[in-house]
């Protein structure tokens, strides 16, 4: 065994001993060392991945204190340790080779607010858009904008000391920041606000912990005060690492140590609650949206957009447009951004107004407003086109989309990726043009692509090159690129990381602090943490230390990602395009993405940790010499003659194949991560990939089984529907099934007889075009045929009464049973027969309609997956609502209807770019009745997920989450059998389908 490996393994050792002293000492939070809770924690939002030896999550300020006074014993000093919040870092700022303190878990509470004051106190786990929903009803809000602003927490805020939209009017993180509490490395409690200069001279003469601190701090600062402002750049963005500039106030008469805690991205202490100064709530908004010839254009206009008193200015290139239209959150913004069909839009400005005087905005936009038309008129500074917003709910869509930038970019085609390395530069707003023409230019020179989105009126744009760094010649081009924006921005007075915090790049401190100012930093830092054991090598290390600064070169995530075998690359892109970017930990409950990581808050139950756990896995199968298959390939023939795979359970993979099995199991499959993340992550096709060979190396439950044949029984046993429902609903049998097989609940057979005209391929194929017209195909799915015959019924009726003729086609099951239980080879052979069938009957050239999405969508995509293009076809099944979307509705006499009536959708459908909520507030609106469309989450039930006995508090949660109150306060319809389902489960009444509804009305 080599030195390295023995120091690896005493280090283990003693990480082991640690841990149990901690558990022993009474830490109250979580303790976990498991590979999969250690390898979901190392990544961020960055390209950066280092997989550290364990994971705290405190649930106190005794817990933080608690782990770090032990390791101050002599057998635990050699461990280090990082906090971490949202793990939305752009630069590796909380990644950690050693331990990590999460304090998102369990240190979410808001403790105290004073409005007259205008102050909030929080604990750092709290989440930026948590605390703003708290503060609304108040009339306030906490001012720092960010674009992860729905999972980044106050306390990675305040390590990175974080800002955004609308910094120029309301400053970064470290401008409210009233008081902060936080434990050193010793665990020495060190709470800090801002006092006199005198009492601050005063506390330094005191010899203890926090007086060495004061005299280090004060020294380093006052006695370097010139220098000091001479090389700090005077920019609205003028993050640093450790604020020299601002602990004193500008007249030198106030100092406030809380200003060198902010932005030390935890190199200097663990920050668990922060006194916060709140902004009262600007009630008028109006929001300007221009377009441009070209980005250039759009930049080059942002300072006047500046000096029209606007709040904010925020940017985005075609690049980001493009993206975004392809994307599901375009519906939402379409109607407020879409350029007229002759104009070709390749830049794009925000420019928000905002204040108390409704009158003053109007006079502000007037203005603009007439500048921008004498420009558009005489085809000056390539302006093409404005509108207005002035509706705060449609402004709010549009900076969503503009918050989405991020992760979209990720979503770009092909192995080359925009990235997050150059991306946060910050020079005065009047020399940007110019900055950028320079740095496109750089980035050209290298043929490289990239997209732009940022703040303008601060100076700050957002560039991600896009590079494969799995290709060895791209990830060379890391370090001399990073040195050469480093320059420019130095070239152009400004700073190369203006945002998001120097992280794996804190090796260009010593160049832009210089030599003197940065032995001042390790003078700092010393003193906080002389055995650097707080996120070592971020931002500077202390005096008489030989560790080396974090690097802009590694340790890269790509190293892990090149040894993934080609054929999951190939079959699985999208989950292993995951970025890190974390938008499926969206703390709103009214989101569809991502159900189970809203229950558990376990990062590992999230589209991202999920694909971190896949992509490990395939990775060390494949160093372990298993050849997994491509998704497409003769390996899920019925016929295949290739010999079976079998995992393996080597090394790591012994724990690790059960770890992604209970992170699996917790999905619920409802499809809303292939939709709703940027980067159009797919877990449940993972899933049922990953399952298929869990579970031929470890066997499979009766439940399994049951589960994933349900299609094929259920025409069985709807024959003898009379004598199996009184059994089905017994209570007797459902706590024995619960018990036996882990299954209840289970819905009641249908008793209803159809009547319809029976399917005549040869009848049909013989009409002519306009014959054939009068015919609608309904494409039976498991679920509607027999246990909801009454919404065929439903259906039958609304199309004879739009003059058409409805037509069941023979039962032919869809498979998304055995999908969702990982019986690939079953659902591959369910594909091929179904796809078949369905390919023939689109040669008759009649719509083909689904009444269940979550079914319909099936044939589009897990069908894609599995078959090839000659195997699937081309055939077309409609939703319902597509279909109906399309019909003359002016032909129904419908009642009127004038209650209260919403509409709650599945959240498979809701997601999809299929989505059916916008076409069914149209159609009923064409029928004269007023449907509300409020926003929810995930119902719980999704399919089977809400059946399985030991799912039923993750379900139950979820519907009280966003369901339970509109189900209870007003009258809704619901487009899932699942959903209508888990409410007839809970309240004892089933909403109707909205064609059921529409049919009540004729």
């Amino acid at each position: 065994m080599g030195r390295e490996n023995i120091a690896s393994v005493l280090l283990e050792e003693t990480v082991q001993s640690y841990l149990k002293a901690l558990n022993k000492q009474g830490f109250e939070g979580d303790i976990d060392n498991s590979y999969s809770t250690t390898l979901v924690h190392s990544t961020d939002n960055s390209i950066y991945q280092q997989v550290p030896r364990a994971v705290l999550f405190p649930k106190s300020n005794l817990d933080v204190q608690l782990a770090l006074k032990l390791s101050e014993k002599p057998e635990f000093n050699q461990l280090y340790f990082a906090p971490r919040g949202g793990g939305t870092g752009t630069n590796g700022q909380s990644l950690t080779a050693g331990i990590v303190i999460d304090l998102s878990r369990y240190m979410r509470q808001i403790l105290e607010i004073n409005t007259e004051e205008r102050w909030v106190k929080v604990q750092a786990g709290v989440i930026k858009d948590q605390l703003n929903d708290f503060l609304r009803p108040h009339g306030f809000f906490f001012a720092p904008d960010l674009s992860t602003s729905n999972r980044a927490t106050v306390g990675g805020m305040i390590n990175t000391d974080a800002s955004g939209q609308g910094s120029l009017v309301y400053g970064k993180t470290s401008d409210h920041l009233l008081s902060v509490k936080c434990f050193l490395s010793d665990g020495y409690e060190l709470d800090t606000q801002k006092v006199s200069t005198q009492e601050a001279k005063q506390d330094a003469k005191h010899n203890d912990r926090k007086g060495q601190i004061l005299q280090a701090t004060l020294t380093s600062c006052e006695q370097n005060r010139d220098r000091i402002l001479s090389v700090f750049p005077s920019l609205n963005r003028f993050l640093t690492g450790y604020d020299l500039k601002n602990v004193f106030s500008d007249d030198l008469k106030t100092f406030d140590l809380s200003r060198i805690i902010a932005g030390s991205e935890g190199s200097l202490a663990v920050v668990t609650e922060a006194k916060l100064n709140i902004v009262p709530i600007e009630p008028y908004k109006t929001l300007v949206n221009i377009n441009y010839d070209n980005f250039d254009s759009a930049l080059r206009h942002s300072p006047f957009l500046v000096s029209a008193n606007s709040t904010s200015v925020e940017t985005v290139d075609s690049k980001v447009l493009n993206l975004a239209k392809a994307d599901m959150i375009w519906r939402s913004v379409s109607d407020f951004l879409e350029t007229p069909a002759h104009i070709a839009s390749d830049g794009l400005n925000m420019v928000e107004f905002n204040g108390t005087d409704q009158n003053d905005i109007e006079e502000k936009v007037g203005t603009l407003t007439s500048k921008l038309d004498s420009l558009i008129a005489s085809n000056q500074s390539g302006v093409l086109s404005y509108s207005i917003t002035t509706s705060k709910a449609d402004i709010l869509k549009i900076y969503a989309m503009r918050k989405k930038a991020v992760g979209l970019l990720g979503n770009s085609k092909g192995t080359r990726k925009p990235i997050a390395f150059v991306e946060d530069t910050a020079v005065p707003p009047e020399n940007l043009a110019d900055f950028i023409t320079e740095f496109r230019s750089l980035l050209d020179s290298y043929n490289l692509t990239y997209g732009m989105f940022g703040h303008v009126d601060a100076g700050v744009l957002h560039v991600r090159p896009a590079l494969d760094l799995c290709d060895e010649s791209q990830r060379a081009m890391l370090k001399p690129i990073s040195d050469k924006v480093a320059e420019l921005t130095k070239k152009y007075g400004g700073l190369f990381w203006g945002e998001h915090g120097k992280g794996f790049r804190s090796e260009y401190g010593p160049e832009f602090f210089g030599e003197a100012l940065f032995l001042e930093l390790r003078k700092i830092k010393t003193v906080f943490d002389k055995r650097n054991k707080l996120n070592p090598g971020k931002i500077c290390t202390p005096l008489g230390s030989d560790s080396e600064l974090a690097k802009v070169t590694g340790p890269l995530r790509a190293r892990y990602d090149e040894l993934v075998p080609i054929n999951i690359k190939t079959s699985f892109q999208d989950t292993l395009n995951c970025n890190g970017n974390g938008l499926c930990f969206n703390y709103t409950e009214t989101t569809q993405m991502c159900p189970s990581y809203k229950v558990t808050k376990d990062r590992r139950d999230s589209p991202k940790g999920r694909a971190t756990l896949f992509k490990e896995w395939s990775r060390l199968q494949a160093m372990q010499g298993v050849e997994l298959p491509e998704l497409q390939s003769d390996y899920y023939e019925p016929d295949t003659q290739l010999p079976r795979v079998e995992i393996s359970e080597a090394g790591n993979l012994k724990a690790l194949n059960h770890e992604v099995k209970q992170a699996m199991d917790a999905c619920l499959a409802c499809k809303a991560c292939s939709s709703a993340c940027p980067v159009k992550v797919d877990i449940p096709n993972a899933r049922a990939y990953f399952l298929d060979f869990y579970h031929q190396k470890y066997g499979r439950s009766l439940k399994d089984y049951l589960v994933a044949n349900i299609e094929r029984v259920l025409p069985i046993m709807s024959r003898f529907a009379k004598l199996l429902n009184p059994v089905i609903g017994s209570r007797l049998i459902n706590i024995l099934a619960k018990k036996t097989i882990g299954y209840q609940d289970l819905p009641l057979l249908s008793l209803h007889e159809l009547k319809t005209k029976a399917f005549d391929f040869e009848e049909l194929s013989k009409l002519n075009e306009h014959q054939r017209g009068k015919y609608v195909l309904i494409v039976l799915d498991p679920f509607t045929r027999y246990y909801e015959a009454e919404l065929l019924e439903a259906t039958i009726k609304l199309i004879e009464k739009l003059g058409k003729q409805a037509i069941l086609l023979p039962y032919y099951e869809n498979g998304k049973t055995k999908h969702v239980k990982g019986f690939l080879s079953a659902f591959k052979a369910t594909a091929h027969k179904t796809s078949a069938f369905l390919q023939q009957v689109s040669r008759l050239q009649i719509p083909m309609v689904g009444l269940d999405s979550a079914l319909v969508f099936v044939y589009e995509d897990e069908y894609r997956k599995v078959l090839t293009e000659s195997q699937r076809g081309d055939y077309k099944v409609h939703a319902i609502h597509e279909w109906l979307k399309q019909q003359d509705l002016s032909r129904l006499q419908v009642a009127s209807y004038a209650g209260s009536l919403a509409l709650l959708s599945h959240c498979t459908e809701e997601t999809n770019p299929r989505a059916s909520t916008a076409a069914w507030v149209s159609i009923f609106n064409r029928l004269g009745v007023v449907l509300e469309a409020p926003s929810t989450g995930c119902c719980g039930m999704a399919g089977t997920f809400g059946h399985e006995s030991k799912n039923q508090e993750a379900s139950r949660q979820l519907y009280d989450m966003s369901w339970e109150k509109h189900v209870k306060s007003q009258k809704v319809i619901a487009t899932g059998f699942s959903c209508r389902s888990q409410v007839k489960r809970f309240e004892g009444v089933k909403p109707k389908h909205p064609v059921e509804f529409i049919a009540d009305l004729l």
